[in-house]
């Protein structure tokens, strides 16, 4: 028997865990038609067999027809959900993993335009900042049917063979009643007494255990401090644990601090890169000291090593690692080979969350088979017969390129032009708050090192360096420069400095600079920083009607805590030109929704626009190849071999990748390497 804490299993009433790791609540937005089809339970099924020992999915299922689901959120409301539930927790179950689901209405966390278009309700009228839907106030018939709802809810999910539920009680409507800064009710739910607030949850708990008996697990997701001056105050987050507890229908408490109203008290609950690991875990630890029921928690813990001390210092029973588990299904399975050091780690890019909250699906920004199980590997599988790859281009892609291929048993060769691997990477990380990106380029490089891919860095690579190989495929992942051409001229704008000769240190600017960033993405923000550092007075310009909307909600956060305050921010103007005067440069600017232009002088003009595809290589190489670099997009998108022989004279497969095809990001260019890769 292993003395691994993280590996002693652990007895929830009469469920048996096999260890003590889980993977929380969460909504990665994969349900279809509101039910947990193939493509979710597919995703959940990869953890299951990687060794986790408890999948609490969704994150949360609605339980009411006013419980927009904005979130893409799994219907609990609806019967035709049984025999999907059921459908999931019979596979989890097949691979030895427990699973629950997360039961709420999210009151005021959502949209009226969604689903039934119905009035979002709350116990108050303020509508949360997030979502922005002002809510009906309830009235007391709304109270009696939705405890109703959380009762024939609870009733699917315990036909569907679920092993136990957890009530969201975490910025949702049942925490609403308990914080001040919510509840505005009178009467037996309203705000004069702490009974009363408490007094909605307690009512849906014992109308859940009439419904499914004494020994289906019910448990609570709660927040016991909102960590804010007129809310929900830690001694009244233990009084109403107590009150929980003692009601005899909690089984175990998940534990949360904070608020998730807003962006950046979202950010503050579930940190992101740069910012502090499980910085609420000593809190956690006091609830299951104050209350004694078994606690669950999960906040920023990205790795092994902080997991494994929550639980060996008594902080926790059970300890979630949601999002390292998006990066790297398999973390038990790893942990058990003695192969830590394999596993893929979780950055705190947080591209899963911000894509959810920006409504799309979640995605790891760096394991591109997250969310695509059914056609993409986690585990790459040996070739049949051994090729030579020729990669060109060290960044995400090409070493995504290298490490498949060489997992596939080919004979790998990398070419870079640079003395370092890592690409746009390499600038990521020098923002200090950023550094952790580089976990994406270091297990990538441990992964070819393990696999003896060749590499020749300071190289850069002409086409007879790569036919003198002999080549069976050839990937060009060369990346691109940065773009300097304005929409509205022809050529190069000249006078303008980059984005990446800021961030790297190579222009190091004093005086007014603006920023125009029609990119939308990291680099802008980054060289504000830069800036700032060297003492320039900033001002960050983008011709959207949002400022930088490709950074996203979560990610946004930390920017604009560095920023806010200390630089101008223009948005829906757009840069048209830039003129020489003196030692000064005289900017144009114009709108795209009127003819408005102005003249505006400043000492320094910063782009961020995109990347040009470094292609030179690729076209050189492109007609002594048999597919002459052509891609099928109907197998690609498959995730079928790549099968064009429109060449009977060439010798080698072509394919580029990344931003040597068009500007995008790098869950892009490593998505590219491992659809062509993994059957290669």
């Amino acid at each position: 028997m292993s003395q691994d804490p993280l590996l002693q299993p652990y007895h929830l009433k009469h469920l048996t865990l096999r260890n003590r790791i889980m993977t929380t609540s969460h909504e990665p937005a994969y349900p279809e038609d509101g039910m947990p089809k193939g493509r979710y339970r597919a995703y959940h099924v990869e953890r299951a067999k990687g060794g986790v020992a408890l999948s609490m999915t969704a994150g949360s299922a609605v339980v009411s027809r006013d419980s927009p689901p904005v979130f893409n959120n799994i219907l609990a409301y609806d019967d035709a959900v049984v025999p999907w539930i059921r459908a999931l927790t019979d596979e989890l179950h097949d691979h030895g993993c427990a699973v629950m689901i997360q039961l709420t209405h999210l009151g005021r966390r959502t949209v009226w335009n969604k689903g039934d278009w119905l009035p979002s309700v709350a116990p108050g009228m303020h509508r949360e900042p997030a979502h922005k839907a002002f809510p009906k106030v309830l009235e007391d018939w709304d109270i009696a049917r939705i405890i109703r709802d959380y009762a024939d809810a609870a009733e699917r999910m315990q036909a569907g063979g679920m092993d136990g539920i957890e009530l969201e009680a975490y910025g949702h409507l049942m925490d609403a009643f308990w914080t001040p800064l919510n509840n505005r009710l009178s009467g037996p739910y309203g705000m004069d007494t702490l009974e009363n607030r408490a007094r909605f949850s307690l009512d849906v708990l014992e109308a859940i255990r009439k419904r499914v008996g004494p020994d289906f697990i019910v448990g609570l997701r709660f927040v016991g401090d909102e960590a804010q001056e007129g809310g929900l105050s830690r001694d009244d987050g233990m009084a109403i644990a107590r009150m929980l507890r003692d009601s005899g229908h909690v089984d175990f408490l998940n534990v949360i601090r904070g608020r998730i109203h807003t962006d950046a008290a979202l950010t503050d609950v579930i940190p992101v890169q740069g910012m502090a690991s499980a910085p609420h875990l000593d809190f956690a630890g006091d609830v299951r000291r104050e209350i004694g029921l078994p606690t669950f928690h999960a906040a920023r813990i990205p790795d092994v090593a902080t997991a494994r001390y929550a639980v060996s210092s008594g902080q926790l029973d059970m300890v979630g690692m949601t999002r390292a588990h998006m990066a790297e299904p398999h973390i038990v399975q790893k942990i058990m080979a003695g192969q830590e050091g394999d596993i893929r780690p979780c950055v705190g890019a947080t591209y899963c969350l911000d894509r959810i909250y920006g409504g799309g699906e979640a995605l790891c920004i760096h394991n591109p088979a997250t969310g695509r199980e059914q056609s993409m590997p986690h585990v790459i599988s040996p070739a049949a017969e051994r090729k030579r790859v020729v990669i060109v281009g060290a960044g995400p892609g090409g070493l995504e390129a290298a490490r498949v291929a060489a997992m596939r048993g080919h004979e790998v060769t990398v070419f870079e032009a640079a003395g370092d691997p890592g690409g746009q990477v390499r600038l990521a990380t020098r923002t200090p708050r950023r550094r952790e990106m580089q976990g994406i380029i270091d297990w990538r490089m441990a992964q070819c090192a393990a696999r003896d891919v060749r590499f020749h860095f300071n190289t850069w690579a002409e086409a007879g360096d790569v036919t003198a190989l002999d080549p069976d495929m050839v990937i060009v992942a060369t990346g691109g420069l940065p773009n300097l051409e304005l929409l509205e001229q022809q050529g190069e704008a000249t006078h303008v400095t980059s984005a990446w000769d800021v961030i790297a240190g190579d222009a190091k600017l004093t005086g007014s600079v603006l920023i125009y960033d029609e990119s939308g993405d990291h680099p802008a923000l980054q060289a504000a920083e830069a800036a700032l550092a060297t003492g320039a007075e900033v001002e960050v310009m983008t011709p959207d009607r949002t400022f930088a909307p490709d950074i996203m909600s979560m990610t946004l956060t930390p920017y604009m805590r560095a920023l806010q305050g200390r630089i101008g921010m223009t948005v829906m103007r757009r840069l048209l030109g830039v003129a020489r005067a003196g030692n000064r440069l005289v900017a144009r600017i114009g709108s795209d929704v009127s003819d408005l232009v102005e003249e505006k002088t400043y000492d320094h003009v910063v782009v961020n626009y995109g990347t040009v595809p470094l292609d030179d290589l690729y076209f050189e190489l492109r007609e002594a190849s048999v597919n002459r670099g052509e891609v099928d997009h109907a197998d690609l998108i498959a995730g079928h071999p790549q099968r064009i022989r429109t060449n009977p004279e060439g010798r080698y497969q072509l394919f580029r990748i990344g931003d040597a095809v068009s500007a995008r990001n790098i869950h892009a260019a490593i998505y590219d390497a491992l659809r062509l890769m993994k059957d290669l």
